[in-house]
């Protein structure tokens, strides 16, 4: 099997991809990068990389094509739209699709791709912010052998688990499982935090008690100290997990699983985006719960939003 070229492209520089290209960059892979605002590409650069002007630019000569972007619609216009990259992908270039978007539409472009001899995985991740900045992501990767085989040494700079869960949009439906499983802990710890706070007890003894036991999370440990510090400064913005809540509840009805946790879930966060908190990060669910609650907010006021 032919080994990837060591030219690698990444377009999409928000909060998850700017770690994950500034990964590749600094592990020593030639990385070129394009975002749409130039800007948020400046750290990505300082640590090695090579912005493009434009997408199409980016990709030429790659092996690997990286993408980390908001929305299904958003990986459809950057693959096949005006100034879409599949016309400038050579035949055995692997395209790897970090993005939270739609399994069957990722199982469409992939066949599409395929038309044309480029490789697609599904392979989003998990870890947050911190995770992408750290190296020390999850992935979860849908598509063919061969193309993990020849992009995993590139997702080895981002990610210290990658998981191959099986054919396209595999990976797609690893992460709908995902979100599902983290939104429904969070919401619930919420919950337990706001009783301790209305029952006069502790909540940051609480969390540390939790912490000890089978209630012990990643959602405990990061999320809720974020919360009761009163931090909503974005690490995940909540118009993200609703995105990608939609995309969960839409699989789940599709599939005719019964999900009532998660439709209460997914009511609860297009709540809080409703609420003006869809540009903090998701934690601020914590502080919608509180304010319902009639929890008066002694610790100070919330980050600016």
């Amino acid at each position: 099997m032919a080994q990837p070229k060591e030219r690698v492209a990444f377009i999409g520089l928000g909060v998850m991809g700017a770690g994950m290209a500034a990964n590749l960059a600094r592990k020593g892979f030639d990385t070129t990068v394009f975002n749409r605002s130039a800007a948020k590409a400046e750290p990505v650069v300082a640590a090695g990389a090579r912005l493009a002007p434009s997408a199409r630019d980016a990709v030429e000569g790659a092996g690997v094509v990286f993408l980390c972007l908001p929305a299904t619609a958003d990986v459809e216009a950057v693959l096949f739209g005006p100034a879409g990259i599949a016309a400038r992908l050579a035949a055995g270039t692997v395209v790897v699709d970090t993005s939270t978007i739609d399994p069957v539409a990722t199982r469409g472009f992939a066949q599409r791709l395929a038309a044309h001899g480029v490789m697609m995985l599904d392979a989003p991740v998990s870890g947050g912010q911190k995770g992408a900045v750290d190296g020390t992501l999850t992935c979860m990767v849908g598509g063919p052998d061969e193309a993990l085989a020849l992009a995993r040494p590139f997702l080895a700079a981002m990610a210290t688990t990658i998981v191959h869960i099986g054919g396209s949009g595999a990976g797609q439906v690893a992460k709908a499982c995902n979100q599902i499983c983290v939104s429904a802990n969070l919401v619930g710890a919420s919950e337990a935090m706001a009783l301790a706070m209305k029952m006069g007890v502790d909540p940051a003894r609480v969390r540390e008690a939790l912490l000890g036991g089978a209630a012990r999370s990643v959602v405990l440990e990061r999320h809720v100290q974020k919360l009761l510090d009163r931090d909503f400064r974005p690490g995940f913005r909540t118009a993200l997990i609703a995105k990608d809540l939609a995309i969960a509840a839409k699989a789940l009805d599709d599939a005719r699983v019964f999900a009532p946790v998660s439709a209460v879930v997914l009511q609860v966060i297009k709540g809080l985006a409703a609420s003006g908190r869809q540009d903090d990060d998701w934690c601020s669910v914590g502080d919608l719960v509180q304010q319902l609650s009639a929890i008066p907010q002694a610790g100070g006021p919330a980050q600016e939003r």
